[in-house]
């Protein structure tokens, strides 16, 4: 999209930006100019309301990022960088260009609307046909959501589920095992995948790969996989279906080079806590960020590593020997916990405790039962996806002596990110859990492989056929090591107001949420949580984020660079998708 075009295409504008007055004269002088736009527009009564919606955002953008306030706050001006390039020919990024352009364009009405325009006239009327029409309408939009679902597979397919079966049969006879050894989840942690060789035996994987997890073993950076796992990817190499399997667990050969560069476990923890957990922990193993909650980690490591795992910094190794806190820990957790009677519920997380013995767990549970104030207890634990076989009976027994309602709850939040990991092994994992009187719910990383159009509202769809409630949707982290993995928040947006809108309500239950580094969840559906305040000339925008705490008490905000528009869009046509088919989402603030 050609900026200068656009600009000079009007006297008013172009007169503004390439005038001759200072940066901060030309400021004043377009901030005048958009407010002026925006009465103009409050008080036409012949645009469109949905036009009305799309211009009174673009002016809302371009005030904020032209604003004083914004330079002061992120220390980088927008509108320095757009003279230059209006003035001087600057050389920037596509997004930039695209990114001013489109929000100039909308309110200067150059190009037509960013949605289709049917004719919705009927809705004005009453009487006649109006409801069939109504339902006709509304049939096109469920039409288009079932096919799109079509594109995405699930492990209960009868096509997937005979490849994987056959997959099974391989893997136990590479390991000299039974079906009965692969039943076992203390069968399934001893022969955890933890190389490259050992992988390359069961499924194939690329050169790429392979360097990928050498250099994850070299450099001393947690690897793993369960055999179960590594099942559900195609035996014959990466496939369309099996990418978002594979994505979570074989890093990129980035991943490995960042996370190397700082050596061993201790010094990662202290460059890599992106969430500032040191900061937010008021005693061992706890953290605390909200008034009636606080995080219990009691066990350090886990049966297989997700790549953009939060806590990738503090994992010393797959199955780590010594991954359990001591006593002396526990008790002094403990006696934190009775000394803050605010708190009403734990989340008992690490690494993954659903791999502690039953016996451990059933010690721990009964130390938080029997403080009088812990009403709840959450495990967060992705056994139910990844190791299935661990919810057998004497788990649920455990769980249920400690579920006893109304008086105390125990329930469950697992990981699963696509519908390709559901499988008959998990579903039975789940009613098992149900069956005994339990809640789980589930929380998903937004990650390129896993949000093209309607995937991630066909893993909802999946979660509630078994028995899980979509929890929250999470944007990924932005640290470093993990940058392939960003989607922009844009495309949270755009995938909770165009696709996961047309979920009856009990599926669509799940809260997209941003992690603000030592303040805690911020809430994507609210705009009011954030505000753009920059375009960078690389295509980044940047965002301040407020705090939960914002109409309580005072607390500082978070500054935050997104990753760029283009380059999500870059990845999503190489994964094969018609990048056209997400052009609504430059709109999305």
């Amino acid at each position: 999209m050609d900026i200068k075009k656009i600009v000079t295409s009007n006297t008013q504008l172009s007169s503004i930006l390439l005038g001759t007055g200072t940066i901060e004269e030309i400021r004043g002088m377009l901030l005048a100019y958009l407010f002026n736009v925006e009465l103009l527009l409050l008080n036409n009564t012949d645009i469109p309301e949905y036009i009305q919606i799309q211009k009174s955002d673009s002016i809302r953008i371009l005030k904020n990022i032209f604003s004083k306030k914004s330079l002061n706050r992120n220390g980088y001006d927008t509108l320095t960088v757009l003279v230059d390039v209006l003035k001087n020919n600057k050389s920037v990024s596509h997004t930039f260009e695209k990114e001013l352009g489109m929000l100039f364009d909308s309110i200067l009405n150059i190009s037509k609307p960013n949605i289709e325009v049917t004719d919705t006239s009927y809705l004005e009327q009453s009487g006649g046909n109006i409801s069939s029409k109504r339902s006709d309408c509304l049939d096109t939009f469920s039409v288009e959501m079932e096919q799109a679902f079509k594109r995405f597979s699930w492990g209960v397919d009868g096509e997937l589920e005979e490849i994987r079966r056959k997959n099974k049969e391989s893997i136990l006879k590479k390991l000299k095992a039974t079906d009965g050894d692969w039943k076992n989840w203390n069968w399934q942690i001893s022969n955890v995948i933890k190389t490259s060789a050992a992988l390359k035996k069961l499924v194939a994987i690329s050169e790429q790969d392979e360097k990928a997890i050498d250099s994850c073993s070299n450099n001393k950076i947690p690897f793993g996989i369960t055999p179960y796992y590594a099942s559900l990817m195609s035996p014959d190499g990466q496939t369309s279906w099996d990418i978002g399997i594979r994505a979570q667990v074989v890093p990129p050969f980035s991943y490995s080079q960042k996370m190397s560069k700082y050596g061993d476990v201790e010094a990662r923890s202290k460059a890599l806590d992106f969430m500032r957990e040191h900061d937010t922990s008021p005693a061992p193993l706890i953290t605390r960020r909200y008034p009636q909650i606080a995080i219990f980690k009691p066990f350090n490591t886990c049966p297989q590593i997700c790549v953009y795992c939060q806590r990738n910094w503090e994992i010393k190794e797959v199955l780590a020997p010594g991954s359990l806190a001591s006593r002396q820990l526990i008790d002094k957790a403990i006696a934190w916990y009775k000394n803050h009677p605010s708190i009403h519920e734990v989340l008992v997380t690490g690494g993954d405790p659903g791999i502690m013995s039953d016996s451990q767990l059933s010690i721990l549970f009964k130390m938080l039962y029997e403080i009088p104030h812990i009403k709840r207890i959450r495990l967060a634990t992705r056994v139910p996806i990844t190791l299935p076989m661990r919810i057998n009976e004497s788990l649920i027994e455990v769980l249920k002596t400690y579920h006893k309602p109304p008086y105390k709850e125990i329930y469950v939040v697992t990981h699963c990110e696509h519908s390709n990991e559901i499988t008959p092994e998990v579903v039975d994992a789940v009613q098992k859990i149900r069956n005994a009187g339990i809640s789980i719910y589930n929380q998903q990383v937004l990650t390129p492989y896993n949000t093209k159009r309607f995937e991630t509202s066909k893993l909802r769809w999946d979660l509630k056929m078994i028995g899980i409630d979509p929890y929250y949707a999470f944007y990924p982290k932005g640290k470093e090591e993990t940058e392939q993995y960003r989607i922009p928040i844009a495309r949270a947006l755009q995938e909770i107001k165009e696709e996961a809108r047309l979920l009856p309500g009990n599926v669509r239950t799940d809260e997209p949420v941003f992690n603000v580094p030592f303040l805690g969840k911020n809430h994507l559906r609210a705009y009011q949580d954030r505000e753009l305040i920059a375009i960078k000339e690389t295509g980044e925008r940047v965002y301040l984020m407020h705090p939960w705490e914002k109409n309580i008490t005072n607390v500082s905000t978070y500054l935050y660079e997104d990753v760029s528009i283009d380059v999500y869009l870059d990845k999503l046509k190489n994964l094969g998708e018609n990048v056209e088919d997400y052009k609504s989402i430059w709109y999305y603030y």
